[in-house]
């Protein structure tokens, strides 16, 4: 029986919890393959252009394959129509890489400014020049794949330029051949920008980086770029196919959303406080005006009170769920009760089979039934003995019986023996006749 409260209870947990870890919301119109369906239409995508270089990248209900597998040499891209005006956001972007032992190819993800017609279907290394922020899987510096970070605010060329020296941040990662989907998200906030791949942290920007130019920078893309991905095979091709990407915003409760510009690309220095400037702060703390606090229990109080909406919903929802579940597995058990029955059926044949097999083993195995066997062996051998006595004596009786053959014989050899004489006393007395003359 599935018990319903158990999993509505499990459920309701994990609802709350993602909603309380991530309170996001998606923007549909720049996002495709939430429910694991690129989109309804067969060829299109909605909110999205699908072009390449060498070939038509393919799309499929679940899958758009940028480069294909067979022929090297080959591009792709997909790029969103519209941009995206907000400041806060992150991206979930799922792919998978399959090629030869030694294919090679590139994968990027791009949020940059008018990226269909600066970018259109080029890669990191062949791009030039471009405004906004670039992450990219490859297999560069021998290394069995890697996730870099680059920034450019369209100053730098890219294709004369020593690429590898230019990414902000790194991480290897192994993507190539895995079976399964690779998971990349993308977070940017006020206070910092941070790409995982696969649920761990690949490099972050509040943290300090491996660069020294960047050991205390934040990194902040403005808003208005547009997002794209692209990608490229070698000789020997990888082929890359993206099953989702899935645009969020942080929703208008949460708080430090509004009041705070920021410039593109600004590096914001956080100095280490000494314990002067530390004490000098506790002693300020009491001044700070009540009012700020009030604003901040208000916005909260209000954010937790749309969190019990949200998860009122869900444990509705999740009900509903579960009574639906419920109904199904009993009309599943009513569908499967004629089976059950004939199973049994079908168990009870066989089982008095096994019974009629293990009674004729026991009375093989019986000694009186060795006894019987044995005695119609014996009067099988005596029968036989007789049977050949007595073709022996009926062979003799015909053999004696029979009337003497030699006799006839030697009177068809005389009688044949006087024809031959007298055809030749014949012969001679015609041959010694007077021969008469006309």
């Amino acid at each position: 029986m599935v018990q319903s409260w158990g999993i509505t209870k499990f459920l309701t947990l994990v609802s709350a919890f993602a909603s309380v870890s991530q309170a996001d919301s998606i923007v549909e119109k720049a996002s495709f393959g939430l429910n694991g369906r690129i989109s309804a239409d067969k060829h299109l995508i909605p909110g999205w252009q699908l072009s390449g270089t060498g070939h038509t990248p393919h799309k499929l209900s679940d899958r758009i394959i940028l480069t294909p597998p067979y022929t090297g040499n080959k591009r792709g891209a997909l790029w969103s129509d519209q941009p995206f005006d907000k400041a806060e956001w992150t991206v979930d972007f799922e792919f998978r890489s399959n090629g030869a032992d030694r294919g090679s190819g590139n994968l990027q993800l791009w949020y940059v400014k008018d990226g269909l017609s600066t970018v259109s279907t080029s890669s990191i290394y062949t791009v030039g020049k471009f405004d906004g922020f670039a992450l990219v899987m490859d297999v560069q510096g021998g290394r069995g794949g890697s996730v870099r970070g680059f920034l450019n605010d369209g100053t730098t060329d890219y294709k004369s330029a020593n690429v590898d020296s230019l990414a902000f941040g790194h991480c290897d990662y192994s993507y190539r051949n895995l079976g399964r989907l690779s998971h990349i998200q993308i977070q940017q906030s006020r206070s910092m920008f941070k790409v995982s791949v696969d649920g761990k942290e690949c490099f972050a920007t509040e943290k300090a980086s491996s660069l020294p130019l960047h050991r205390s920078s934040i990194v902040f893309v403005p808003s208005g770029n547009t997002f794209g991905i692209t990608a490229a095979s070698a000789e020997n091709p990888d082929s890359f196919e993206v099953f989702k990407f899935a645009l969020s915003t942080p929703d208008a409760t949460a708080p430090g959303g509004q009041g705070y510009q920021h410039r593109p690309y600004e590096n914001q220095q956080f100095p280490n406080r000494n314990s002067q400037n530390a004490n000098q702060n506790q002693q300020r703390a009491p001044n700070v005006d009540n009012s700020a606090i009030d604003k901040r229990l208000d916005d909260l109080q209000n954010r937790l009170q749309a969190l019990i909406g949200s998860t009122e919903r869900l444990l509705t929802e999740m009900h509903s769920l579960s009574n639906k579940v419920d109904e199904r597995h009993q009309d599943t058990l009513k569908k499967l009760a004629p089976n059950r029955d004939q199973a049994g059926q079908i168990e009870q044949r066989m089982q008095r089979i096994e019974n009629m097999i293990q009674a004729v083993q026991k009375d093989v195995k019986n000694s009186e039934l060795k006894k019987q066997l044995s005695k119609l062996q014996d009067s099988l051998k005596n029968s036989h003995s007789g049977v050949i006595e007595q073709l022996q004596s009926t062979s003799h009786q015909i053999v004696s019986s029979t009337p003497r053959m030699g006799f006839f014989i030697f009177l068809i050899v005389a009688f044949q023996l006087a024809l031959a004489a007298s055809y030749i006393m014949y012969k001679r007395r015609r041959a010694n006749m007077p021969k008469k003359f006309l």
